[in-house]
């Protein structure tokens, strides 16, 4: 999301973004010789692999991201709460976890926020990149004709003039991010909101600072 247009860059969407800069961060690990590792997951793991160093380890994990960019999505619910937990029990001590997120997740916040608190767990730093598109799932800026709106994960559908709903959604994801903002700062997690139309700048210049800071 959101559905790119005819020849448009692949990357303006949340999950071309957040593979081009996942793959833009493990060049630069890759030159500085840090090993890198690979988790993806929807409903279930789509894609583990543990950190490795080796010239081979990066062509596969590359590979893997090219690949999510190229097969068709099935609907699928995000269990970001689950595989939050298993990220850091299965992470090396003291490492530094990397996350592109929508953060939408069905469910308790507070669960989700103690997820979060986890990946703390045997002194991570910890960079939230909470990858969105502004316009629509921010702003909510539609037109006021009758629009259908589909949970891409559930399938779910609902038509709605915007218009109706848009103070009122504005005031709720806007209630949500604060308090995610507040959770990431009170344990010490480095929380990054950023569009799919922001330039990578942001991507890269909060990584080099944190990756001077961790040491």
């Amino acid at each position: 999301y959101p559905k790119l247009e005819e020849k448009e860059e692949f990357y303006k969407n949340k999950i071309g973004f957040s593979v081009l800069a996942s793959a833009v961060l493990m060049n630069i690990l890759k030159k500085q010789r840090d090993a890198v590792g690979l988790s993806v997951f929807s409903d279930s793991y789509e894609y583990y692999s543990p950190e490795k160093g080796s010239d081979r380890h990066h062509r596969m994990i590359l590979n893997a991201l090219e690949n999510l960019l190229e097969k068709p999505k099935a609907q699928k619910t995000t269990d970001t709460i689950k595989f939050l937990h298993q990220i850091a029990e299965k992470i090396h001590r003291r490492s530094m976890i990397i996350l592109f997120t929508d953060m939408f997740q069905s469910g308790n916040e507070e669960t989700l926020f103690t997820a979060l608190q986890h990946l703390k767990h045997n002194k991570h730093k910890v960079v939230l990149f909470h990858v969105i598109d502004t316009k629509t799932e921010l702003n909510f800026d539609f037109d006021n004709a009758p629009r259908k709106f589909i949970d891409l994960e559930t399938g779910d559908e609902v038509t709605i003039f915007a218009d109706n709903v848009k103070d009122e959604y504005e005031k709720g994801v806007n209630s949500y991010f604060k308090k995610l903002a507040l959770t990431c700062a009170q344990n010490k997690i480095k929380y990054i909101p950023v569009g799919v139309s922001d330039s990578f700048d942001k991507i890269l210049t909060t990584y080099l600072v944190e990756k001077q800071n961790f040491g």
